[in-house]
């Protein structure tokens, strides 16, 4: 199993947008072959370390490393990439397997 741990930063006042374009991708994720988790997060009130207002974390599992190679080159998240690239600042990704 892969983890995979996204830190979006949208330019200021994006956030949302970002987040709707997300939100409105995640069916086609969803649905792809070995997605097993796919889903936003953002900062808890008065949390400590916060990302910020402008950034969300994005919470995903995947069956193996293929199956995120196949997500990263699918049509929808191709689409999904030119939808908001205007709207984000920077994309931080984490790709993590679980520690024994």
């Amino acid at each position: 199993m892969i983890h995979v741990i996204a830190i979006i930063t949208a330019k200021p006042g994006q956030r949302e947008a970002v987040l709707r374009e997300f939100r409105a991708n995640m069916p086609a994720v969803l649905a792809e072959e070995g997605c097993i988790e796919y889903g936003p997060a953002i900062d808890a009130e008065r949390t400590p370390a916060a990302f910020g207002p402008d950034s969300f974390v994005v919470v995903e599992k995947w069956a193996s490393p293929e199956a995120l190679k196949a997500h990263a080159a699918s049509p929808h998240m191709q689409a999904y990439g030119e939808r908001t690239k205007e709207m984000v600042a920077s994309r931080a990704i984490h790709i993590l397997t679980p520690a024994s």
